[in-house]
């Protein structure tokens, strides 16, 4: 058996992998990086003799010794084998393009650390107890945010995405497999743990947090298109979809901002421009929104608004504009009963971002959060970051959380 690693000797190993030059992180699904990833979530399991699973997208490390499934050959299996009331915790493991060490990473790492200190504590679990990599929960590839864990629960059909590609035209189907069903069944409870993606915690000088729920989240595609042109054409004879888009987007920021309560956001955060030459007007110009609300009402007013005030930009720019829905997610409330008693506490706060746990709530499963201080409160950016300090009293919280489900 291998030795286990402490927390931070497992984030010494993990830290350099996608890292590039500048500091940021490129961990995107379904390549050689995320497989070295999965390389050293193995090693980790192993090293703890825990039983691993996977669907072909979805890996589950479980510790179950002693426990029904024991009979389940404990090295690798590829269905679902637990009793029912199994107990997960664990995140994911890719990253946005050009992003920050942290998301998702936190989680993993902190599970297994946390699951040391309850054998520490001679804790025996009388539950299952299993620490998840969720598959392609960033947009960065295929344009779907949590690819793997909606797939796993059924929110979506291998039907409905195989055929998605990514920006270099490689099919979804041809990269990666159909999954295997059953990976989650008799999963009843789960507890992710992750970074905030906000400056809340910071603000009230707390190192952790519970998260009550998640807001509603969509993806949409704006496609102006317009007519082709030198540089150096007559500006009152253009029809500049690049003209477009820009009012487009400040009109997304200027919705967003007025919604009360600071209860909505929206960006702008991908482009892409046809024939895509400095001295060219563009005669196509494709477009990615993110907007997220509070409220799940809200979102297609947003949505609807930002829009109509598109179509008529672009009217008067002689141009057209077609949109359509890439994903839409729904605003979550986790667990209310559980979160309660499991922060014992700690501060309750909302998290404007999606997660894997959002989409286990949605299928019925039994789920929170804990949140981790971001003093920079940057997210999705190399300036991401975690103080140890922080880090370690994440790790302790969530084994807080473990040990009064599984014992």
């Amino acid at each position: 058996m291998e030795k286990i690693l402490t927390f931070d000797q497992m984030w010494r190993e993990l830290a350099p992998l996608g890292r590039s030059v500048g500091g940021g992180y490129l961990r995107l699904p379904f390549t050689s990086v995320e497989r070295e990833c999965l390389a050293w979530f193995e090693e980790q399991a192993h090293s703890r003799g825990m039983r691993l699973e996977s669907d072909g997208w979805n890996t589950i490390a479980w510790w179950d010794e002693g426990l029904e499934t024991r009979r389940v050959p404990r090295r690798y299996s590829t269905t679902g084998s637990r009793g029912p009331g199994a107990v997960l915790t664990g995140s994911h493991l890719d990253s946005v393009r050009d992003g920050g060490g942290y998301d998702g990473a936190l989680g993993v790492v902190s599970a297994f650390a946390a699951i040391d200190l309850l054998r520490e504590s001679a804790v025996t679990p009388t539950r299952p107890l299993g620490v998840a990599v969720f598959a392609a929960k960033e947009a960065s590839r295929f344009d779907s945010p949590c690819l793997g864990s909606r797939l796993a629960t059924g929110a979506i059909e291998w039907a409905e995405v195989e055929g998605l590609r990514d920006p270099a035209g490689a099919r979804l189907g041809d990269v990666a497999p159909p999954p295997t069903p059953g990976l989650l069944a008799g999963v009843d409870t789960f507890v992710e743990l992750h970074l905030e993606q906000g400056r809340e915690l910071t603000s009230i000088a707390e190192p952790v947090g519970f998260g009550i729920g998640s807001w509603a989240h969509g993806c949409f595609r704006f496609e102006f298109t317009g007519e082709a042109d030198d540089s150096g054409a007559d500006m009152d004879q253009r029809h500049d979809p690049m003209l477009s888009y820009a009012m487009t987007a400040l009109a997304a920021n200027k919705q967003a901002r007025l919604s009360p309560q600071s209860s909505a956001r929206a960006t702008f955060g991908r482009i892409e421009a046809e024939p895509n030459a400095t001295t060219a007007v563009p005669d196509r110009v494709v477009a990615w929104l993110d907007a997220r609300t509070r409220n799940q009402e809200d979102l297609p007013v947003l949505v609807a608004e930002i829009q109509r005030l598109a179509a008529e930009r672009a009217h008067r720019d002689g141009t057209t504009v077609r949109v359509t829905t890439v994903s839409a997610t729904q605003a979550v409330a986790f667990d209310s009963a559980l979160t309660t008693r499991l922060a014992a506490g700690r501060p309750l706060i909302a998290t404007v971002a999606g997660h894997d746990a959002g989409v286990l709530a949605r299928a019925g499963i039994t789920t929170t959060m804990l949140l981790t201080r971001n003093p920079t409160g940057i997210s999705h950016s190399p300036q991401e970051t975690a103080e140890l300090s922080d880090c370690v009293a994440g790790v302790e919280a969530l084994a807080d959380a473990l040990t009064g489900l599984v014992s």
